[in-house]
């Protein structure tokens, strides 16, 4: 199936619909759901979904493809601020306000289902398992968000890049993927920004883990040869990323 095609699918073929909005859900509530969200063709790396301060109208979860967010520091520097996967929705940090206080940007070709808030609103109003759903997305948003502040604030530079390897072997193999072998859509400068390190450091310790065996990383393939040694590495923030 081609990625075009694949995003005729409905939600309630879709292969990520117990990871997303749709868990959970049963007959004319799919049918009701899939009434309100768009399938646009899909996004080339480097697009951009939402800036900083654009105006908040849809959520957006991610069918295929890899998105970053990041924030404009004043002296316009940019800052990334997660990096989210198949199964995973943005735009929830702009519920409250009304704007959007990250952009996002696709880091490789990707598929996105657009749901307008305003409709899912009145939804939600209809059907409570959506909202419940919401709930749980945002509650899950909250507990990355802690994660990466201890991640940040008390790990050291190794064991921030071995939690982050781990994170996304974790995420990935949630929606059934291999969780030792997968692609590193962001750049090296990217990793440095989210975990706060500079790139000469992000790739010292790549090459440092990979003399280790820890990994191994031709070009964006990247293979995790020791998940143990990597969680001792991650130390105590492995427990809560891995669970």
């Amino acid at each position: 199936m081609t990625m075009l095609n694949s995003l005729k699918v409905a939600c309630a073929n879709c292969s990520l619909q117990q990871l997303c909005v749709p868990v959970g859900l049963e007959g004319d509530e799919f049918s009701k759901l899939e009434a309100i969200v768009g399938r646009g063709r899909p996004l080339v790396k480097g697009s951009h979904i939402y800036l900083p301060a654009d105006n908040f109208n849809s959520l957006y979860a991610i069918r295929a493809g890899a998105v970053k967010t990041y924030t404009i520091s004043t002296d316009g520097e940019e800052h990334v601020t997660g990096f989210y996967l198949p199964g995973e929705v943005i735009g929830l940090d702009a519920v409250c306000s009304g704007t959007h206080p990250c952009g996002a940007r696709t880091l490789e070709t990707t598929s996105l289902c657009e749901l307008p808030f305003d409709r899912l609103e009145d939804l939600a109003a209809v059907v409570p398992s959506i909202s419940r759903q919401l709930l749980r997305i945002m509650s899950q948003e909250l507990r990355s968000d802690e994660q990466l502040l201890m991640m940040v604030g008390s790990q050291s530079a190794e064991a921030r890049l071995a939690s982050l390897f781990l994170s996304l072997s974790m995420r990935l193999n949630r929606r059934g993927y291999s969780a030792t072998e997968f692609n590193l859509s962001m750049s090296r400068a990217d990793i440095g920004s989210f975990l706060g390190l500079a790139v000469e450091t992000v790739s010292r310790l790549i090459k440092r883990m990979q003399e280790n065996k820890l990994v191994s990383i031709n070009h964006r393939e990247v293979k995790l040869l020791d998940l143990d040694k990597l969680r001792t590495i991650a130390g105590k923030g492995a427990n809560s990323i891995m669970n």
